[in-house]
């Protein structure tokens, strides 16, 4: 009897694992050059997947519920049995550590899914051939044929012959959520996937928020070059950075600073830039499975402007949820006890939210389209 092989068999050559921040749950990390070079995913979709994005590596960790460690072997039926995935993606100058305890959350919540965060365009592991990234390469429409280009060399959609139903829920924060608009509908069968975005960075109607991404971008781009003017860097780095993670908590403020030093500047400041820079109206009116959260006092993402791009994208009032907090409304500050309560309210929705997407997405899947 032939025997199929599972698709999944790369998830056996992690770089290495261990247990989760959440209790029960466990996490591997990979690196794609790694499954390449050990022929755990197609080698040449997999150098495809690099060159086409322009990247010398892309790195991701996943992470699932169990109440034992699961064995090497075990692996693959155990990630790839799932109904659903939670791929997580950071935003700018952030890697995939910054969603701290929320991944498990999801999974955790439903022990059904799995989730996964990557580092992307350029930050964490998933480095840029080189440190000056054209803005076409970097910019959100061009992360998001990143990203589907990954998800389809690790297969974690539903494979043909595979009787088991998957949602792909894609959760993006700032640039991480403003590339979720440019997914290609024509991609992804009806009820697959789900997007979620948290404080999307979409710039394409604030012109002063624009202005201020595009200067900035340059500024930075050049310290590149001009060695002289790093000391202005240290005026500009703390007052970027701690609007940036304004009522996060101190370990995200440390993940932020520390990949800011270790990004080469060329890429910093090109990928700022590429969000000022952006002015691509084409986006599919897809909405359906699409939630927005945006928080009241978000010194990034104007509230006003961000509301009025979606009123004319047409995006559904009852799709946006405007929560009191700031950028990162996910994550749980010290800075007052008041922003940390909201904070936390914020996040349990975000799950909340998740598991909606995942369920409703997984519901049109099992029963089709009702039509009439």
């Amino acid at each position: 009897m032939l025997i199929k092989r599972n698709e999944l068999e790369w998830v056996q050559g992690y770089s290495f694992r261990t247990p989760g921040i959440v209790p029960n749950t466990y996490t591997a990390t990979y690196h794609m050059t790694n499954l390449i070079k050990n022929r755990l995913v197609d080698p040449t979709a997999g150098r495809a997947m690099l060159d086409e994005s322009g990247l010398t590596e892309f790195k991701w960790q996943v992470t699932w519920p169990e109440d034992y460690p699961t064995p090497d072997e075990d692996l693959p039926d155990r990630i790839s049995h799932v109904q659903g995935y939670a791929v997580f993606i950071h935003g700018w100058t952030g890697n995939h550590k910054i969603w701290e305890e929320l991944p498990g959350m999801v999974c955790m919540a439903n022990r059904r899914m799995v989730s996964i965060t990557v580092d992307h365009n350029g930050f964490g592991d998933s480095l840029f051939d080189t440190n000056t990234p054209d803005l076409v390469n970097c910019n959100p429409p061009a992360a998001m044929r990143a990203l589907e280009r990954w998800l389809d060399v690790v297969k974690l959609r539903r494979q043909p012959g595979d009787p088991h139903l998957k949602v792909v829920n894609l959760i993006g924060h700032s640039m991480g959520g403003a590339m979720l608009f440019y997914a290609n509908p024509l991609h992804w069968r009806e009820g697959e996937l789900t997007r979620y975005a948290l404080a999307p960075a979409l710039l394409l109607d604030a012109e002063q928020d624009r202005r201020f991404f595009t200067t900035l971008g340059v500024g930075i781009s050049i310290l590149q070059r001009v060695k002289f003017l790093e000391f202005v860097e240290r005026f500009v780095k703390p007052s970027m950075l701690r609007n940036l993670c304004l009522g996060a908590s101190d370990r995200v403020k440390e993940i932020h600073s520390a990949q800011y030093n270790e990004t080469p500047r060329g890429i910093t400041g090109a990928t700022f830039m590429a969000m000022g820079l952006l002015k691509n109206f084409e986006i599919p009116r897809n909405f359906e499975f699409f939630r927005v959260m945006l928080g009241h006092r978000d010194p990034l993402v104007d509230l006003t402007d961000m509301l009025d791009l979606l009123c004319k994208l047409e995006f559904p009032a009852s799709h946006t949820r405007v929560v009191a907090g700031t950028h990162y409304m996910f994550s749980i500050g010290s800075e007052s006890s008041y922003n940390a309560f909201q904070h936390v309210q914020a996040r349990d929705l975000v799950v909340e939210d998740i598991l909606n997407l995942q369920e409703h997405a997984m519901k049109l899947q099992r029963t089709g389209r009702k039509i009439g």
